[in-house]
């Protein structure tokens, strides 16, 4: 376990002195734990909201293929989108949001924003290897006054760094399992008097466990850091993942009954390409002063060719041409810059701590948007366009905004935390561009955001082992690219669009109690302007449809979390958890179209939002082996505002039924050099999937993995 960095400066309550320690490791036999982050971490507050840190050193997890019920297990309310078994992306969210690439949340590496375009396409298709980890914060969305304005929260996902006790260190991790799954991971690090450097390659490939699901991906990144003097340090990083993907395309019902490893594509792949270059400065002006300065960007492209149909039209080849049919090519292309200014200042208030953070942050982003060209009919991966075609879209979607945020923390008594805080924010979005099949007066779009959030927290610790606490804060989440472009001549956009607007609020307490850890926090977020389709008319009686705000949602419920550790000893360990979600999303104030007509869905299940999820788990430790076994089980969800209670036909809609699983972990440190890991995902090969996508990568049922297993082998030197 990391004490303290090289970079870490340690204080108490208004000190006058600080004290840059060189880094300790110490080997802990502790039992795995989820934490929750410190009053104040960094230039960020945090008393009074729900967080947790997820060391994956700890973990008996499969993170070669990135599991996300195994890495989030003890995090209740965590619902992963587990349509892609190969480890390309993370799809989870939380309190009942869209986890389609866990585009809610406001994604980080380093404290470095990694969302492809926070008001384009907010998905954050960057996608480390989980071997480069060394923990995972998520901090829920009462806090998000101070990063940003999701309603999700922020997760930010921590590399590890350098050995600094030493001039060059070394670490590899080999992975192989089933499916032709063969990855490998290699990291240099050191410290060379001030300087300290970190840098790795991964590569990666498996076959898939549907047929045509081949994937390789491949992810590298630097990190070097100037330690200037005991108060000032800058940091640059640049990070790179890339990936291709063969997609094996959507499934009926009858089809996924039949074999869910069949595949109804052979000529689709999907590629994003990401690079997140970043420089920071952290200066400690003062002993109760700190700056801390980023600028970064996401650059890249997120590139698709693809035949795009129900699973019930069959991608054959035409027996008059011989040939396949054209496929459709898609390329984004993304430049979004950020450039974030805090600081924190302690200060005493009526004789007691006060802590203040301030920022500005600034954003300027463009999302070059090319789709709908005429591809090859060829079957390989081929983003070229057949001569003579051009795109059926072609377009911009440029982004300038500017917020402004402060919360200040008041230690009111030696027991009760109060904070408060505000956050402005000033943008506007403009498309431009072409769209083939409407008049080009017609296309422009441009979309405000101004908004003033506010946001209040407190917490009262009951002793050193017991917290109780409690916020409100406001959120939105802007109209993104894919809102605003009509899919046909059929379609309009709304031209009084409105961003979705609400708030978060939490009531929870923490416990520790020798071998018991609790943490239960009963929350409600309301959801307005929530994005959709209606019928309607044109002055010539012409039906069309309007993509436009149809209403909004409320979801509400309980998290709860408790571990406790039977048997603690030298040479054994036994440890139980469960972590089990309540949640009740529904529609409110809402309507939708059915294709015919619009109809009113108040009280409808939001899509995607389980009832019930639990994950519960059993860890048994002897020596330097452990064992955890872990049942997950999720219930069942719809896949539209309609709650259609059938599935259709072709897939696409229905209910998703709920399912339960079990996984087996196991890790053996054999020495203080080298650490074998081993899974078995998904024990009893249950066939299930998580969601039927309305679109990428295609409407239908999307089976997850049945049974397969990995076996890694890390060391350093």
């Amino acid at each position: 376990m990391r004490l303290f960095a090289q970079s870490d400066t340690v204080r108490s309550p208004l000190t006058t002195s600080a004290h840059v320690l060189n880094e300790v490791t110490v080997r802990s036999r502790r039992m795995p734990s989820v934490e929750s982050l410190p009053d104040v971490y960094g230039t960020y507050l945090m008393a009074g909201k729900r967080s947790e840190v997820i060391r994956l050193s700890g973990l008996d997890a499969n993170v070669a293929e990135k599991t996300g019920r195994q890495v989030f297990a003890r995090v209740p309310g965590v619902f992963v989108y587990d349509m892609d078994g190969v480890g390309n992306q993370i799809n989870i969210a939380t309190r009942g949001l869209d986890p389609h690439r866990s585009w809610e949340l406001n994604s980080r590496q380093n404290g470095v924003i990694t969302n492809s375009d926070l008001y384009g396409y907010p998905a954050s298709h960057f996608s480390p290897p989980l071997e480069s980890i060394d923990r995972v914060e998520l901090v829920r969305g009462t806090a998000s006054l101070q990063y940003g304005s999701q309603f999700g929260g922020m997760i930010n996902y921590v590399t590890k760094g350098a050995d600094t006790t030493r001039t060059i260190g070394y670490e590899s991790i080999n992975s192989v399992g089933s499916y032709g799954l063969r990855s490998m991971y290699n990291a240099l690090g050191g410290r060379i008097g001030k300087w300290a450097y970190y840098v790795y390659d991964y590569r990666r490939h498996s076959d898939g466990y549907r047929q045509n699901s081949c994937s390789d991906a491949q992810a590298q990144f630097a990190s070097l850091q100037y330690q200037a003097t005991d108060r000032l340090r800058l940091r640059a990083e640049l990070g790179r993942s890339t990936y291709r993907y063969q997609i094996p395309g959507p499934l009926t019902d009858s089809m996924f009954a039949e074999n869910p490893r069949q595949s109804t594509r052979s000529r689709n792949y999907f590629s994003p390409d990401i690079w997140v270059p970043s420089v920071r400065l952290d200066w400690q002006l003062t002993d109760r002063t700190q700056i801390v300065w980023t600028t970064s960007a996401v650059l890249g492209t997120r590139s698709s060719v693809q035949f795009d149909a129900f699973a019930t039209v069959a991608d054959a080849i035409d027996p008059q041409t011989g040939q396949y049919k054209p496929r459709q090519v898609d390329i984004d292309r993304f430049n979004s810059y950020t450039s974030e200014l805090r600081l924190l200042h302690r200060y005493a208030f009526v004789n007691r701590e006060a802590t203040l953070a301030i920022g500005v942050q600034g954003i300027n982003n463009d999302l070059h948007r090319r789709q709908l060209g005429q591809g090859t009919t060829g079957t390989d991966y081929d983003l070229s366009l057949v001569e003579g075609t051009i795109w059926g879209r072609d377009l911009h979607f440029r982004t300038r905004n500017v917020a402004v945020f402060a919360e200040n923390q008041f230690r009111l008594t030696s027991r009760l935390t109060v904070s408060a805080g505000l956050r402005a924010e000033n943008g506007e979005s403009r498309m431009s561009g072409l769209i083939r099949y409407y008049a080009p007066i017609d296309v422009p779009n441009t979309i405000t955001h101004r908004f003033v959030l506010a946001g209040v927290n407190a917490q009262y610790r009951l002793n050193d082992a017991v917290r109780v606490y409690g916020g409100w804060s406001q959120a939105y989440r802007p109209v993104i690219f894919k809102d605003i472009i009509p899919a046909s001549v059929y379609e309009r956009v709304a031209p009084n669009l409105k961003d979705a607007t609400g708030f978060n609020a939490e009531l929870g307490i923490e416990g520790h109690w020798q071998a018991l850890r609790m943490h239960v926090t009963l929350f409600d977020l309301l959801y307005r302007n929530r994005m959709g389709n209606l019928i309607t008319t044109d002055p010539a009686g012409q039906s069309l449809v309007l993509r436009t705000n149809i209403g909004d949602s409320r979801n509400q419920g309980v998290e709860a979390l408790v571990e406790v550790d039977v048997v603690h000893t030298r040479r054994w360990g036994v440890q139980v958890f469960s972590t089990t979600a309540y949640i009740d999303a529904r529609y409110v104030n809402a309507s939708v179209s059915n294709g015919r007509e619009n109809m009113v869905v108040d009280g409808n299940r939001v899509e995607s939002v389980p009832v019930w999820t639990s994950r519960n788990g059993l860890v048994v430790r002897y020596g330097r082996a452990r064992l955890t076994t872990l049942y997950s089980y999720v219930g069942q969800t719809f896949s539209d505002a309609l709650n259609t209670p059938i599935p259709t036909a072709n897939g696409a809609k229905g209910p998703v039924p709920a399912y339960g699983l079990w996984d087996v972990n196991v890790s053996w440190r054999t020495s203080k050099h080298v650490l074998i890991r081993g899974s078995l995902n998904n024990l009893l090969n249950r066939q299930y999937f998580t969601k039927r996508p309305t679109f990428y990568p295609g409407p239908g049922v999307w089976p997850s993995d049945g049974r397969s297993g990995v076996v890694a082998v890390g060391f350093t030197l």
